[in-house]
């Protein structure tokens, strides 16, 4: 119980701190890093004080059990409880326990200035549709519901800490079960980035998630449905794009939060899905494609964005953002891919809030892609009008989802999600081959309930209404649970 009103205390001072500092002080590192961190801090906070309730709530029925099973003598005075921070000498209340390890507190290796914090989040789900396809049919995502039954969408574990006074990491290795029931390992992210750059600047450096759009840096328990939208998983691909590279940013001195990034990443791989990924020998767009290798800085995957975040009122926030994709694609010698995307983020929450609820928060992305496909024919041969010869072009292509959620009640979100995809133009050589599946139209509408038991669990329960363009209708019903253990980063705001 101290331990918690120390954190609690030691949190909300820690908060107005960081504005203090970010207001006074005159190192542009200490300001690139407090005003960095402000946004994380205010879910932080949230999230720690809902913890705090929670087990004070859970004391206070212990005192209230014991105090009708044993009565204290009316010549005993209560003993007053000591003031935060402050050390205590007064033994233990007969029966009731030590607070003990909380699955929230971190599993801490070194301290100080270096140290490592462990965490593990488990997400499953539980589920069936009508799809003959669900894997990479109806559902897009590397971490979606894969099968009827169960699937495992990810057992994830996270190591973050302090590498010295100038340096921070991050690491998230995922285990995954594919609907073969093949098992895998894979390494999300490995990176490190500087907390102490003049001039606000920051640099990130090893394998990470590309800073596009909102949904492409969250990891899947941060996610508010169980799925990907249907635009992220045909234009960036199942397991998102990221790659090894180094991302630049700088924090813009303005009153409100302003960010601009430049990341350069290797453009080859399945995770650089409309890049130069060879599809696993499949074709794309009636083209077979090659992974390549970085032989030039023209090899390489170019993503700029820019992100601004401010207060519309005491209640209400917004955030928007731009981002870019430029790099070549693996259907010929010369082709690149150029993928364009905004967001907006809004989000309400009245000021008599209690531990975050009730709120308001809606979230839209939309993509556009031009992708410049090459021809198949290299000139040892002439068509014959089979087929065979399929012209270079440039195929557009453009998708969205939007999404509201509404927290009703303390722990009960409710949400609702319309995706849509869709070619914006014929492909010249569809009247040989017919509707190319990676570009028919399709759309989907998702309504899910969440609870959340305790801070450390979730239950989602998720219906899909898909219409697929010569596919037809199909209806799926997915029940997602996850568990999580140790420390985790903070969820961007």
């Amino acid at each position: 119980m101290k331990r918690s009103i120390i954190t609690s205390v030691c949190t909300v001072l820690c908060l107005s701190g960081v504005m203090s500092s970010a207001q006074q002080a005159n190192q542009p590192d200490q300001v690139q890093e407090l005003r960095h961190q402000l946004l994380q801090l205010r879910e932080t906070f949230e999230r720690a004080e809902r913890e705090h309730r929670q087990q004070i709530d859970a004391l206070q029925k212990q005192i209230e059990a014991l105090r009708q099973s044993k009565p204290q003598p009316a010549s005993t005075p209560l003993q007053a409880l000591p003031e935060p921070g402050a050390a205590s000498s007064i033994p233990p209340t007969p029966g009731i326990e030590k607070q003990g390890w909380s699955p929230a507190d971190p599993i801490r290796i070194g301290g100080g200035r270096a140290y490592m914090d462990i965490g593990l989040v488990g997400t499953f789900a539980v589920g069936g549709s009508t799809a003959d396809d669900i894997e990479g049919g109806t559902q897009l995502g590397g971490h979606d519901p894969n099968q009827r039954g169960f699937t495992i969408q990810g057992v994830e574990v996270n190591f973050a800490g302090a590498v010295d006074p100038y340096f921070r990491a991050n690491a998230n290795l995922a285990y995954l079960l594919d609907s073969e029931g093949e098992s895998s390992f894979e390494l999300e992210e490995a990176w490190m980035e500087t907390i102490a750059l003049p001039a606000n600047l920051q640099v990130r450096a090893g394998q990470y998630l590309t800073e596009f759009g909102r949904l492409n840096t969250q990891h899947p328990h941060s996610w508010s449905f169980v799925d990907v939208p249907l635009v992220n998983g045909r234009f960036l691909g199942p397991d998102g794009l990221r790659n090894p590279g180094m991302r630049v940013s700088w924090l813009a001195p303005t009153p409100f939060y302003s960010e601009v990034f430049l990341g350069v990443q290797n453009s080859q791989g399945e995770t650089a899905y409309s890049f130069r990924n060879d599809h696993e020998g499949e074709p794309l767009f009636g083209r077979q494609v090659s992974r390549g290798q970085v032989n030039s800085i023209g090899d390489l995957l170019f993503t700029p964005r820019y992100a601004a975040s401010f207060d519309l009122s005491d209640t209400q926030t917004v955030m928007a953002g731009a981002s870019a994709g430029f790099g070549p694609n693996g259907s010929g010698a010369d082709t690149d891919t150029q993928i364009y995307g905004i967001d907006l983020f809004w989000k309400w929450k009245p000021s008599n809030h209690h531990g975050g609820f009730p709120f308001v928060a809606w979230q839209t992305e939309v993509m556009l892609q031009r992708y410049q496909a090459g021809s198949t024919f290299d000139g040892s041969y002439e068509t014959d009008g089979d087929g065979s010869y399929l012209p270079e072009e440039t195929l557009t292509d453009w998708g969205l989802y939007s999404q509201i959620a509404w927290g009703f009640h303390k722990n009960w979100i409710a949400a609702f999600r319309c995706d849509y995809v869709t070619r914006a133009d014929k492909a010249d050589y569809e009247y040989v081959l017919g509707d190319d599946p990676h570009r028919l139209p399709r759309w989907r509408l998702s309504p899910n309930l969440t609870w959340f038991p305790t801070e450390f669990s979730k239950l989602r329960l998720q219906y899909n209404y898909d219409d697929r363009e010569e596919i037809g209708v199909d209806h799926s019903v997915w029940l997602q649970l996850e568990m999580s253990l140790g420390a985790h980063a903070a969820h961007k705001f």
